[in-house]
């Protein structure tokens, strides 16, 4: 399997996947602060914190799913 962001440098990729791939892209670089600044020193996440990381996350997931039946045809 290729990794998306190689496919979309190098073969290209519907919209829909790209869109996907940024977003999880966005979900990640917010996890990585979540994951230093208060998991590793064992404090509680604010709600808000984890619902704006979760919902990048959620959307690039449909995106993903909704691009990948639509390239089957």
């Amino acid at each position: 399997m290729t990794p998306p962001i190689y496919a979309a440098a190098t073969v290209g990729l519907p919209s829909l996947a790209i869109y996907a791939t940024v977003l999880f892209v966005v979900a990640a670089g917010g996890g990585v602060p979540m994951n230093l600044g208060y998991h590793w020193k064992k404090r509680w996440l604010p709600r808000a914190l984890v619902v704006v990381h979760a919902l990048p996350a959620a959307v690039g997931f449909i995106r993903s799913v909704v691009a990948t039946f639509s390239a089957r045809g």
